[in-house]
């Protein structure tokens, strides 16, 4: 059985006095026990959150990394650097990268594997914009995103990745994908990894929903056999998430 994993993002939100009144509004309500809890924070909030969680099972993400260890790269942030600080998990390749910072597919498989070497957790998110899904293609897109991302990742590298699954046309629309299509397409992506590493992997490896996700949609989405939990956005940033995470 699969432990589901919820991850808050909260994309460029909260200063750092911001940041601890929202932990500490959130973590005595948050149940950990079913589900595997994170906060994906901003860099500057990391050490703010870090301290204030310390004293829950709740785990502390950040929302990129560089995939080189050091070096020319202004403004950017190390895996090395995640690591030292306390930080477990990463969310790589959103769309909102790949739309305004120009992240590809080749990019997020280089982060992916220096992410894993560094033993930090990848949140690999992949996902289809709105024209792609009317032109009927949702399924080669979300395919081709996942082959390229863990592109030459071991099997059992690849057990430890969380893939994330967010249509574009639902990430801070208030549109959510029904249940059913978000559940085809995560079955589709265990069928990709099944093909790509087997059974055993596919069995273990889980897979979030992602898109507008809140309190009231969490039961339906997180009950199909293939969504192992979400990557929550704008409810992460306010008491709705304890609901989400306590659906």
């Amino acid at each position: 059985m699969r432990k589901k994993i919820i991850a808050g993002n909260w994309k460029m939100n909260k200063n750092h006095n911001e940041a601890v009144e929202l932990i500490n509004s959130l973590k005595s309500g948050i149940d950990t026990d079913k589900s595997d809890v994170v906060v994906c924070v901003p860099y500057v909030d990391l050490l703010s959150v870090k301290e204030a969680i310390k004293d829950t099972n709740i785990s502390l993400g950040a929302q990129n990394m560089h995939f080189e260890d050091a070096g020319a790269y202004t403004g950017e942030i190390s895996a090395p650097m995640l690591k030292e600080i306390g930080v477990k998990y990463v969310v790589l390749g959103h769309s909102e990268r790949r739309a305004y910072f120009g992240e590809t597919d080749e990019t997020v498989n280089k982060k992916v594997i220096k992410a894993l070497q560094s033993d930090l957790i990848p949140i690999l998110c992949v996902g289809e914009s709105l024209e792609e899904r009317e032109l009927n293609i949702t399924m080669e897109v979300v395919r081709i995103q996942v082959k390229k991302a863990l592109a030459n990742v071991s099997k059992e590298d690849a057990k430890k990745v969380v893939i994330a699954y967010e249509p574009i046309w639902a990430i801070g629309t208030g549109k959510v994908a029904t249940k059913e299509q978000a559940e085809e397409v995560c079955k589709e992506i265990r069928t990709v990894i099944e093909e790509c590493y087997g059974k055993e992997v596919a069995d273990v490896l889980r897979i979030q929903y992602g898109g507008s996700v809140t309190g009231d949609s969490a039961n339906e989405l997180f009950n199909m056999p293939n969504i192992d939990g979400g990557l929550v956005g704008g409810a992460s940033l306010k008491d709705d998430f304890i609901k989400v995470v306590n659906y």
